[in-house]
């Protein structure tokens, strides 16, 4: 535990000290209890030699009734992302990177960020990913998987049966043991790992988590704040950028465009009709939504709460609150109304750990959920990311947390075993030979299936720093609906308007936390992050 705050403090302030062992003498004077950063790769250093020290001493497993407490494979999680994270351009820039963060000293001076490129970090980091992948299970399997649920054809309330994902003649012919998603239902194997229809022992995809015993601060708290405020009994304020809800893929794999959305469905022929529905044309709308959201992946039903998306209520009393379709426009309900703070600024909601008996009103309930601190799918993408960044050619012998010797080299069969097995659970396709093939490519779309498999689970803040694109990514202007225009004038709510009140920006001292003043004053030897003002 100590060997993981380290790594929530590194993540979040960069390099912090590290105290002895045996900790201070308490009792001694301020002066002689005041200790400096150590360096990023210090830090990191110690937390991955006290996790495979952790590691060799806990279960591969837990019993039910200790199931949040950390196990070897909790261990073993920690400390590959610590590696990838050193990895990173955060702290190890790539050549010809012109900011290096060499003004982030120590009290002598001393530089704490590495300030040259070294590749042999991304081969530590991919053989870490690959000690948690290689962890024995039962019968000897895996300890960790995917967690995938059966196609069905029944359909039950907040239920549907399963749409039948893109058919790829490459996935959509293989069962999920042979590697494909013919047998499973890619939307619901993908929405239960967050909406408390698991429990943390039903997961095999669960690495580490604080089990659904989260007091005040629950996720069960945050939905609250995603569910519509009059039939759901929420706030009716959390919501997504219209650059979120653009990222998520259309069936087949392409990226979402709007020019194409609008050569392919003229003006006026923009929303699901009665007979559409009927018809069965759009599985996944009902009538009157927008066509823009039609055929998109299956992470974005499970995820986006678009205007006119279906919402359960399952567990409220009465039947006039269950099985609604919400709205954003300008007068509606859960629409922006003079005199109101309740309503989305960019007029799309968050389905994303919502579970379809949830409802805050009418004798409802809001089901518990568990926290997803660690996940496979992140060790699974870790693992391609640091596979891709080595030189093709280039072998490096790293040692395994068990210090036996192992050979990593960068090899694109390994890395879409790795990334496809993320994508064939969310019902998509494989990416082309020539992305593997491409470094620079691949980078690019891993990138991006980050930033979709990980929406809302607090990876996107820390993401964007390490591979140091946030100065791009979050000074960019923020745009949603044009929240202003009511049902009568509704294709009109569907353009792509600026929210002003939404505006981001970013600075280069944002990269790390700030010290608090008071920290300073106790510690004399701490120096503070770049850019904030310093204790004098």
């Amino acid at each position: 535990m100590r060997a993981y705050y380290y790594w929530l403090l590194l993540r979040k302030y960069g390099p912090v000290p590290l105290l002895p062992d045996d900790g201070l003498d308490y009792t001694a004077d301020y002066d002689d209890l005041e200790i400096q950063r150590n360096s990023y790769d210090e830090c990191v250093e110690y937390i991955e030699s006290e996790m495979c020290l952790a590691a060799k001493d806990l279960p591969l497993a837990r019993a039910i009734n200790q199931v949040a407490r950390p196990t070897r494979g909790a261990a073993l999680a920690a400390r590959a992302r610590a590696l990838v994270y050193s990895a990173s351009p955060i702290n190890k820039p790539r050549p010809g990177d012109p900011d290096k963060f060499s003004d982030l000293v120590d009290y002598e001076g001393r530089c704490l960020m590495s300030q040259e490129y070294n590749e042999y970090k991304w081969a530590r980091a991919a053989a870490a990913a690959r000690d948690v992948m290689e962890l024995p299970g039962e019968n000897n399997g895996r300890r960790y998987e995917l967690y995938h649920k059966k196609a069905t054809n029944i359909a039950e309330p907040g239920y549907p049966a399963t749409i039948a994902p893109y058919q790829d003649k490459d996935f959509s012919t293989k069962t999920w043991n042979e590697g494909g998603y013919s047998d499973i239902d890619p939307y619901e194997s993908y929405r239960a790992v967050f909406n408390g229809s698991l429990a943390m022992y039903q997961n095999p995809e669960l690495i580490f988590s604080r089990g659904r015993n989260q007091g005040v601060n629950s996720i069960a708290e945050m939905v609250k704040l995603q569910m519509p405020k009059t039939l759901g009994g929420g706030s009716n304020a959390y919501g997504m950028t219209q650059k979120m809800c653009d990222a998520y893929y259309m069936a087949n794999g392409d990226e979402f465009s709007r020019e194409h959305f609008k050569e392919e469905y003229p003006s006026g022929t923009r929303f699901v009709t009665k007979e559409e529905v009927e018809a069965g044309t759009y599985p996944q709308l009902k009538e009157g939504v927008y066509k823009e959201y039609a055929n998109r992946e299956p992470r974005f039903y499970a995820s986006v709460a678009f205007s006119g998306a279906f919402w359960p209520f399952a567990s409220a009393k009465d039947a006039e609150y269950r099985n609604q379709q919400i709205w954003y426009y300008r007068g509606n309900k859960e629409g922006r109304k003079n005199g109101s703070d309740k309503w989305i600024p960019t007029g799309i909601g968050m389905m994303k750990f919502i579970n379809p008996n949830d409802c805050n009103t009418n004798n409802g309930k809001i089901y518990d959920k568990v926290d997803v601190a660690i996940r496979y799918a992140d060790i699974l993408l870790m693992y391609a990311e640091a596979l891709n960044e080595l030189t093709p050619g280039n072998s490096y012998e790293v040692t395994n947390w068990q210090g036996e010797t192992m050979v990593v080299s960068r090899n694109t069969e390994e890395m879409s075993k790795s990334v496809s097995r993320v994508r064939i659970r969310a019902g998509m396709p494989d990416y082309e030979q020539e992305v593997y093939n491409d470094q620079t490519l691949f980078r690019k779309k891993l990138m991006h299936e980050r930033q979709v498999e990980f929406m809302g689970e607090n990876q996107r803040y820390h993401d964007l720093r390490r591979w140091k694109n946030v100065a791009i990514e979050e000074s960019e202007q923020i745009y949603g609906c044009n929240v202003l225009m009511t049902e009568a004038t509704k294709e009109r709510f569907y353009e792509r308007v600026r929210v002003e009140n939404l505006q981001a920006n970013f600075s280069r001292k944002m990269y790390f936390w700030p010290i608090l003043e008071r920290e300073l004053q106790w510690n004399r030897r701490m120096t503070q992050a770049p850019g904030w003002e310093t204790f004098d």
